[in-house]
């Protein structure tokens, strides 16, 4: 699930919320190209993926030399092994 997909679902059941939870995720971005290694190294899942959580989601990103790249915005609660297909 992408940031577009949560967005859309939170906003057909609390528009304000799916907009507040938009801006939350946003500026933990910013902060996250800002600062790369403050998320939580997840190399179980995949190497050099990093976590870091919003509420009840999860940014997944790979720190760049000049930013970060974000590979998935996933609700917490997943079973993670099986969305990254860990054996």
């Amino acid at each position: 699930m992408d940031l577009k997909q949560v967005n859309s679902y939170l906003a057909g059941k609390n528009p304000q919320a799916a907009r507040i939870l938009k801006e939350k995720i946003q500026q933990a971005c910013k902060k996250l190209a800002k600062f790369p290694n403050l998320g939580r190294r997840r190399d179980e899942l995949i190497p050099s993926l990093r976590s870091f959580p919003v509420e009840d989601y999860l940014i997944f990103y790979f720190p760049l030399e000049n930013g970060i790249e974000i590979a998935r915005v996933v609700n917490g609660y997943r079973d993670l092994d099986a969305m990254f297909d860990v054996d």
